[in-house]
């Protein structure tokens, strides 16, 4: 006797076998993007790890066998990194550099973010004349490569006679279109209400852009904290065309002297870069638990 089928019965195998179909497809999805990222963090990890090991052993092992991850557990000590801590003048003059940096950095996150929110804060949050044109002019920034802008601004510092100092580093960088763009988009999800129940409890504009909006885009704050960190402590090109002295150089900078026609100290280079990535290791640590939020609401329209 030949067993029929109704159509609840076929329909529901039907739709087993595509959940069997999307399930196979999802884990080779899955499996794929697993061995690319796994890929993709070995070529990102391995210079790093490279470095390490190199900074626990001599510059004469690097310039022999050069950067690898294969090393020799008997020629590895913590010379290099007691070298940088020994008082002496070159480890000094590294120190001099690593406050140098954090100085310039930490005042440029500070600065560029306060700059940065309020402007974002009155593009996104206010409705006046020009208010496209000049996001549009803020968007349009953002596609201008640094090169171009690198002589116009050499000549403005030139001219606000800031050569030498920090503040002539630091200015052309404050109003940094990319924060004001990402801020921008992360307030744009958030509810106009707020401003008005602000106002309807009596809070003048000031207080509701510092104390009520600003709290709420903490998330914002930490994501392009990082990332103005990063850029502000690895810059190289534009500190180096501005300072003139050497007691102002920046720690990348000074690294860079370190590799001269007369002679390399490779013994503080190696270890002296590896201390550098402290610092925005740190920062990181502090503040990643705002990142993702961060990220992914301001890339988001509301």
């Amino acid at each position: 006797m030949v067993k029929t089928l109704n159509a609840e019965e076929v329909t529901a195998k039907n739709v087993s076998k595509t959940e069997g179909g999307m399930k196979v497809k999802r884990s080779i999805g899955t499996f794929f993007a697993t061995a690319f990222f796994f890929i993709l963090s070995a070529i990102i990890v391995f210079p790093l790890l490279a470095g390490l090991i190199a900074s626990f052993r001599p510059g004469r092992e690097l310039i022999r066998r050069g950067l690898s991850i294969s090393f020799d557990i008997s020629t590895m000590n913590l010379n290099n990194y007691n070298y940088l801590f020994s008082g002496r003048p070159d480890a000094m003059k590294y120190w001099m550099w690593f406050k140098n940096s954090m100085l310039l950095t930490v005042t440029t996150v500070v600065l560029t973010l306060i700059i940065c929110y309020f402007v974002a804060y009155a593009i996104s949050m206010y409705e006046f004349k020009l208010q496209r044109v000049i996001f549009v002019l803020v968007i349009a920034t953002m596609m201008v490569p640094f090169e171009i802008l690198m002589l116009p601004l050499y000549k403005e510092v030139i001219a606000l006679n800031l050569i030498d100092s920090m503040w002539g580093v630091m200015l052309p960088g404050l109003c940094a279109p990319s924060t004001i763009f990402f801020f921008h988009q992360y307030m744009k999800s958030l509810p106009k209400e707020l401003l008005d129940a602000g106002r309807i409890d009596g809070a003048n504009e000031y207080f509701i852009a510092v104390k009520i909006m600003m709290p709420i885009v903490k998330p914002a704050f930490s994501a392009m904290a990082i990332l103005c960190a990063m850029g502000s402590w690895n810059n190289m090109l534009w500190p180096l065309m501005v300072f003139r002295s050497a007691s102002k150089f920046t720690l990348t900078i000074g690294l860079n002297t370190l590799l001269t026609p007369y002679g390399n100290n490779y013994d503080m280079l190696i270890a002296g870069s590896m201390m550098a990535i402290v610092p925005i290791l740190v920062l990181f640590l502090i503040f990643q638990k705002y990142i993702v939020d961060g990220m992914t609401a301001g890339a988001v329209k509301g």
